[in-house]
């Protein structure tokens, strides 16, 4: 068995031993639960043996490998790809990868229609849907966090409308693995991708089509009749938040109509979360500042 599950650790970190001696997957929850590791030479190999798969041998090794195991999609070309050939694998019920998606209330149009079409085709699976906390609607998400909160504080945009929602599934699902649309070929960040990974809170995030290009998973859809996003017809080719996302010329890099004009290629689910955890406290610090300043403030009194 490629993988083992260790004894119970708190979540919030697991003992020094184990972190020395490679990676760690566990739920994010605040109680004890058993969690899967591998060591970095365990990691290396698997790694090693994966790179010379076929994307449905990599499901396949994953699916009869990795327990609480889901895919994590928002509908890009990729994710699809892996939708339709796990549709075609014939798992068994108890066996079906769920999907997640992260509504973060500011799709195009064309992406929530595609969704519903994904479920009408592939009836077979559980999607579920994560929004931002308490929220339902783009005009509540204003009203709670003010006028494009993704150009005021990209960060905290990033934080409530994608990772918040993303830990909050992953906890209360109990997802250990994750299945992830992700490719070398989309570049940025991704040039060096590994199929097998392990964030630093644990998560296993499995890419199966990390070799492919943008071609060949073009291909796939138009030769398999898979559903696909409209705005791939109109010059799109990596499809986000409608506010974020750009139509790009054929010569251009796949995501380089993602964040035009900014330092940024990832969305924040695949950053680090010690960059968010450093980003919420320099928030709750910046809060208590203008609260000190305000009670600070001397009081004005008006005469009659």
């Amino acid at each position: 068995m490629p993988s083992r599950i260790s004894p119970g650790f708190e979540t919030h970190g697991a003992p020094a031993s184990d972190v020395e001696s490679g990676y760690v997957s566990g739920h994010s929850s605040q109680t004890s639960t058993p969690e899967i590791y591998f060591t970095t030479p365990h990691l290396t190999f698997l790694n090693r043996q994966l790179q010379n798969l076929e994307p449905q041998e990599i499901l396949q090794w994953s699916i009869t490998t990795l327990p609480s195991l889901f895919q994590t999609t928002s509908f890009g070309l990729t994710g699809l790809v892996i939708i339709d050939m796990l549709s075609k694998m014939k798992v068994p019920r108890p066996q079906v990868v769920d999907l997640i998606f992260f509504d973060t209330l500011h799709h195009f149009p064309e992406t929530l229609a595609l969704v519903d079409r994904v479920r009408s085709r592939y009836s077979h699976v559980n999607l579920h849907v994560y929004k931002p906390e308490g929220l339902e609607t783009a005009e509540e998400f204003t009203r709670k966090h003010g006028e494009k909160l993704w150009e005021t504080n990209d960060e905290l945009y990033d934080w409530v409308a994608k990772v918040e929602p993303a830990q909050r599934a992953y906890r209360e699902l109990q997802v250990d693995a994750v299945l992830t649309g992700r490719r070398r070929s989309q570049g940025g960040k991704r040039g060096d991708l590994r199929v097998l990974d392990v964030d630093e809170a644990g998560l296993i995030k499995i890419n199966p089509l990390a070799n492919w290009t943008f071609q060949q998973v073009r291909d796939y859809i138009k030769e398999n009749d898979v559903p696909y996003n409209e705005l791939l017809d109109h010059g799109y080719k990596s499809v986000g938040d409608w506010h974020s996302t750009k139509p790009i010329s054929d010569e251009e890099d796949e995501r380089a109509g993602r964040w035009q004009g900014k330092q940024k290629t990832e969305c924040g689910i695949h950053n680090p979360r010690s960059k968010f955890s450093r980003f919420l406290m320099e928030q709750e610090q910046k809060q208590r500042d203008e609260a000190l300043h305000l009670t600070l403030q001397p009081s004005v009194e008006v005469s009659g």
